[in-house]
């Protein structure tokens, strides 16, 4: 009788096992060991496409695209409310690398919203921040603080428009006045106005008013007299903190 040999293309079958276990395409509803559930397109054993995951510690649930394991593309991020048992939208927006990336908006606690650009989870470009007590500030971000051209709008009807640096008011603005009919311009220094001009703007509509409407100043050159103040003021800061030690000879 004649031994046959095993053929050597055969594989073990753990070998075998493992690869029909590598999740590729679209797959139902996968449990991690701690719970965790993931429903959708896979590629080489990784989340890729589109797909639902429901991390069961934290209560979140996440929908949306993926690459390569991580949300990626456009996406909704929700949080389980426990006194509802319902899920309220946290973020929708764009992704990338499993961070907030592109155009989104966000839901804060309480009734503040952010709508506008993101990087690397940080609200950065141009954006709008609707904050709890009723202000609104729209422009320019960097890592979550108003930096660059802004306007903020307050929930008494007063305004500042100009230049923001590290969430403060700093260089140019102009802060307005609605309810008095005024107007401040000039320099502002970490949130502080330093050295400016008051003047009246819409006085006449104005609900209420200053007793005496501002004087016109009776200069030869208003705005050179501004000018050097200006001058005067950033060179004396310049000198209390220089930017660059020349050192000792």
């Amino acid at each position: 009788m004649p031994f046959l040999k095993r053929s050597p293309t055969s594989q073990p079958r753990s070998k075998l096992l493992d690869a029909m276990s590598q999740k590729c395409g679209l797959r139902s509803t996968v449990f991690s060991g701690n719970g965790d559930e993931y429903k959708g397109e896979w590629q080489n054993n990784n989340k890729h496409g589109k797909g639902t995951q429901i991390w069961k510690k934290s209560g979140t649930m996440y929908i949306g695209e993926w690459a390569f394991g991580k949300p990626d593309g456009y996406g909704t991020l929700s949080v389980l409310v426990p006194e509802t048992k319902q899920y309220a939208t946290k973020y929708c927006g764009g992704w990338e690398n499993g961070k907030k990336h592109g155009f989104g908006m966000h839901f804060y606690e309480g009734s503040a919203v952010y709508e506008g650009e993101w990087s690397e989870d940080h609200r950065s470009g141009c954006g709008k921040m609707w904050y709890d007590n009723g202000d609104l500030y729209e422009g320019e971000w960097m890592k979550d603080k108003n930096h660059g051209q802004g306007t903020i709008l307050f929930a008494n009807g007063n305004r500042f428009e100009g230049t923001w640096q590290d969430d403060k008011k700093n260089g140019d603005g102009k802060f307005y006045y609605p309810d008095k009919g005024q107007v401040y311009e000039g320099l502002w220094l970490d949130g502080m106005a330093k050295c400016g001009t008051m003047s009246d703007f819409g006085r006449n509509e104005a609900p209420a008013p200053t007793q005496h409407p501002i004087p016109q100043l009776q200069l030869v050159d208003m705005q050179l007299v501004l000018s050097e103040a200006k001058s005067a003021y950033i060179e004396r800061i310049n000198s209390k903190f220089p930017l660059h030690d020349t050192g000792k000879e």
